[in-house]
C-alpha cells in the first residue's frame, strides 16, 4: 500500500475525486483519507485548506500508518532558492534543513533516529518524471521555515547559500515517516523564485498562476505512478 499526500497545487484536481472516503480516528484528530485499490490520497491541509503551519501532521501520517501504508509520495509547493531552478520545473530532494522544530511520535520517550531521505524512493521519482518528460532535478536540499507568511528578502539571502528550494510542509512530513520506518519522497513544484532571488518583487497572483500551471504536469506524474506502479 503506497501514500500520496499533496497540498496546494492539487487543491483543484480531480484525479482522486472518485476514490472512496473514510474518516480516520487518531490520536491527535480525525483525517479524511481517500482509497482506490493500493494507493492511500491525503490532502495536507484537508478539506477546509488550513495553512501550513495549523497542519496537524502527526494526525496525517499517523493515518496512513494505520491504513498500511508501506511507503509515502508527497508533492510539496516550494520557491527556488536559486536562478537555475526555474519556476514550472520540479525537484527530488535527498537532504533537508529545519530551523523549527519538527513533529514527533516521540515527545515524551527518548527515542532518536538519524535522519534520511530514502535514496530508492527519490530514484523511483525520477525514472518516473523522466519517462513523461517532466524536467526534474534529482538531488539537492530542501529548507523548511514555519510560515504562514513567506520569507523575507533578508531570510532569503542566508537560506540560498545553504539550500536550493523552501517550504513549509515537507521535513515535518518526512520526519514523522522516518520515525514509523516508512519510506519517503517529496516532488517538490517550484513555483516561484523565493522573495529577493529577483530584482522584480515577489507577486502572489503569479505564484498562484504557476501554481496552477504545475498542477496539470503533476497530475500526469500521478497518473502515471497510479497506472504504471510505483
Amino acid at each position: 500500500m503506497k501514500a500520496i499526500i499533496a497540498g496546494t497545487s492539487l487543491l483543484r484536481s480531480m484525479l482522486f475525486n472518485n476514490w472512496d472516503e473514510t474518516s480516520v480516528d487518531t490520536p491527535y484528530g480525525k483525517v479524511a483519507v481517500r482509497r482506490a485499490s493500493q494507493y492511500l490520497f491525503l490532502q495536507r491541509h484537508g478539506k477546509k485548506g488550513v495553512p501550513p503551519h495549523m497542519i496537524n501532521h502527526k494526525a496525517n501520517i499517523w493515518a496512513l500508518k494505520s491504513l498500511g501504508a508501506e511507503g509515502v509520495i508527497a508533492v510539496n509547493s516550494v520557491g527556488s532558492l536559486k536562478t537555475n531552478l526555474k519556476p514550472g520545473t520540479f525537484f527530488i530532494p535527498d537532504d533537508f534543513i529545519s530551523f523549527s522544530s519538527t513533529p514527533s511520535f516521540y515527545d515524551y520517550e527518548m527515542r532518536f533516529i538519524v535522519p534520511s531521505m530514502d535514496a530508492d524512493y527519490g530514484q523511483r521519482m525520477h525514472r518516473v518524471c523522466m519517462a513523461v518528460e517532466l524536467e526534474t532535478v534529482l538531488g539537492g536540499v530542501y529548507i523548511q521555515t514555519s510560515g504562514p507568511r513567506l520569507e523575507t528578502r533578508a531570510e532569503v539571502a542566508v537560506l540560498k547559500k545553504l539550500g536550493d528550494v523552501v517550504g513549509m510542509t515537507m521535513a515535518s512530513e518526512a520526519t514523522l515517516c522516518m520515525e514509523y520506518a516508512i519510506p519517503y519522497v517529496s516532488l517538490c513544484s517550484i513555483d516561484n523564485y523565493a522573495n529577493g532571488i529577483l530584482r522584480t518583487p515577489l507577486a502572489m497572483g503569479e505564484v498562484e498562476e504557476q501554481t496552477i500551471r504545475n498542477m496539470a504536469a503533476v497530475e500526469t506524474v500521478l497518473h502515471s505512478v497510479l497506472s504504471e506502479g510505483f
